[in-house]
């Protein structure tokens, strides 16, 4: 009897309205028609926003590994903490000046809120750099002006225009250092746009920029809205900040809807210049912009992301030790199975476009990238192809062939991938998990190669003229030494007729097929023979020697033992 129907709960959805960025108007937006070509200027913010989102942050020996990491990879502009929040924010920030450990080509930077006395103690953290960007911000959303702050736009504007005077007038207590400036307006999604333009514009007036651009990041603290609209906004700002020419229009995307590389992609389109992230992601609540994904999506399209993600195994092991968090198994591009596949029809495609790709006249260098499933090369970013195909019980011949193909060298053809595919597919459901490399060559070998059979190949004479082949072999049998001889046009049919002449085995050859496994003076071959027996059941045998002819006798004597086995288990279960 079938269950009765369900009615889900209702979920109290009248309980929200969607917030959309008020007198926000762009029928003739152009973002949508373009295409990103080139890398934007990087900030990863591991080391300060990502940091505070730690259960347990980072030790100094962590922060340290981090920042090399960083440095390593390529990136040029590193937010290293809150020194006015801190001290191990600030003992960090004084250690990487102090040891001289911050390449020349490499700007830190660092955030502070619009309060004078933490301005101040964060450019006594500064003293002796060489370069540094001071990231001041203030909330400016409709929400946080109303509920935590109490003040109106003026009186939000008014804390931004202080804290960027007070910087400039800070900026002889650091001797030499190149200051440069970032501003936030914190919340900015939840900001009035035209307001957003506003106070940013005022904030690059008071800070006068020269040579330097301000930074003006614009941060989805909570995203909001959907991606298309943070596309949009971006692009009214870009359109409209005054004096587009010494600003940089930097993004700051969390991933509250999880939609952040997507909102991130479509601002870059808008004509964004810069994004700041984390690597793999990690950040408050549902996490910051992932730098790798959107630098490797870049990379998928045939653009430089301009970052080193060549061992992106590495990365991860870093973050993880970092961060005390795991990169989870399905994360884009580094999650232990986002190179892999279970299902046989992928399983299928991909084999064959890698035999496709590696036919054409580039062998190994081929000139580009196509596998079905896989938008990337795995071997670009340190993965080897052995993880590419897991076998379960989902999977089907096309797994099981690449499987024997990239781990053992066995070539199996199309009805021999079928048939030992069966064997695996019974293996997996049985078990319930996926089964190993080692653990399917011991199937195989039990099923094809087992040197405990009870027909055994000892040796073998053969010669071959004008009128055929003779074949005379010496095997074991149940234990018991036999001599067989025959004839026939060819070796294999002289042996397959000794066998039914003196042992009374009736089998034929109906396909046979061979090749080497490995090179040099010691290489093997291995045989493949489809045989079928006097009730029309086909089965398959395979063998293996330095010899091709002895190989190919062995692969009779395998399918010989594999149609015994199967008389046998009939008879036991014949009433």
């Amino acid at each position: 009897m079938a269950p009765e129907p369900v009615t889900p709960k209702p979920m109290p959805f009248e309980k929200y309205r969607p917030f959309l960025p008020l007198a926000l108007d762009l029928p003739d937006r152009s973002w949508p028609s373009r295409r990103i070509e080139k890398a934007p200027l990087w900030c990863s913010v591991d080391l300060r926003d990502g940091n505070q989102a730690l259960i347990d942050p980072m030790d100094p020996a962590r922060k340290r590994r981090m920042f090399d990491t960083l440095v390593q990879m390529g990136f040029k502009e590193i937010e290293i903490g809150f020194p006015s929040a801190s001290q191990p924010d600030f003992d960090f920030v004084r250690q990487l000046i102090e040891e001289d450990l911050v390449p020349d080509d490499v700007t830190i930077q660092v955030l502070v809120q619009c309060r004078p006395e933490l301005i101040e103690r964060t450019y006594e953290s500064l003293i002796g750099a060489k370069q540094a960007i001071v990231h001041f911000y203030n909330s400016t959303s409709i929400l946080q002006r109303r509920v935590v702050f109490g003040l109106d736009q003026p009186g939000i504007t008014q804390i931004a225009l202080d804290a960027a005077r007070l910087c400039k007038k800070l900026e002889p207590t650091v001797g030499d250092t190149v200051i440069r400036y970032e501003y936030s307006p914190e919340s900015f999604t939840g900001t009035e746009i035209d307001y957003a333009i506003e106070i940013c514009a005022a904030v690059t007036d008071a800070l006068e920029p020269d040579e330097h651009p301000v930074i003006l990041n614009l941060p989805a603290t909570v995203e909001m809205y959907t991606a298309n609209i943070y596309g949009d906004v971006i692009e009214h700002f870009h359109r409209n900040i005054p004096h587009r020419d010494k600003v940089c229009l930097s993004l700051h995307p969390h991933n509250d809807r999880g939609t952040a590389v997507a909102a991130a992609e479509f601002g870059l389109m808008a004509g964004a210049d810069r994004v700041e992230g984390t690597l793999f992601g990690n950040g408050e609540r549902t996490g910051n912009l992932d730098l790798v994904t959107v630098a490797l999506n870049l990379f998928s399209q045939g653009v430089d992301p301009e970052l080193d993600l060549s061992d992106i195994d590495a990365l991860r092991r870093v973050a993880e030790y970092c961060n005390r968090l795991p990169v989870h198994a399905r994360h884009p591009y580094v999650g232990d199975l986002v190179y892999t596949s279970f299902s046989g029809s992928h399983q299928d495609a991909i084999k064959k476009g890698f035999d496709h790709l590696y036919a054409g006249p580039g062998g190994k260098d081929y000139e580009e990238w196509g596998v079905p499933y896989l938008p990337i090369d795995p071997k670009h970013v340190g993965r080897t192809y052995e993880a590419v195909i897991r076998v379960n019980s989902q999977s089907g011949k096309g797994g099981v062939a690449y499987v024997m193909h990239t781990e053992h060298g066995f070539d199996l053809p199309r009805r021999l991938q079928i048939e030992f595919s069966q064997t695996i597919q019974h293996i997996t459901e049985d078990s319930g998990t996926e089964i190993s490399p080692q653990d399917m060559w011991a199937a195989f070998e039990s099923t094809y190669l087992d040197p405990a059979a009870p027909v055994q190949l000892l040796s073998h004479e053969t010669t071959t003229g004008e009128k055929g082949s003779t074949v005379t072999a010496q095997l074991t049998v149940d234990g018991e030494h036999r001599t067989v001889s025959g004839a026939g046009t060819g070796p294999l049919a002289a042996f397959v007729a000794a066998l039914q002449a003196d042992l009374g085995i009736d089998v034929e050859v109906l396909d046979y097929s061979e090749h080497a496994v490995s090179a040099g003076t010691d290489a093997q071959a291995v045989a493949y023979v489809e045989t079928q027996d006097s009730e029309g059941e086909v089965r398959w045998g395979v063998g293996m020697h330095e010899s091709i002819l002895t190989a190919s006798l062995r692969a009779i004597v395998s399918a010989v033992n594999r149609q015994r086995s199967a008389a046998h288990l009939v008879e036991r279960h014949e009433p």
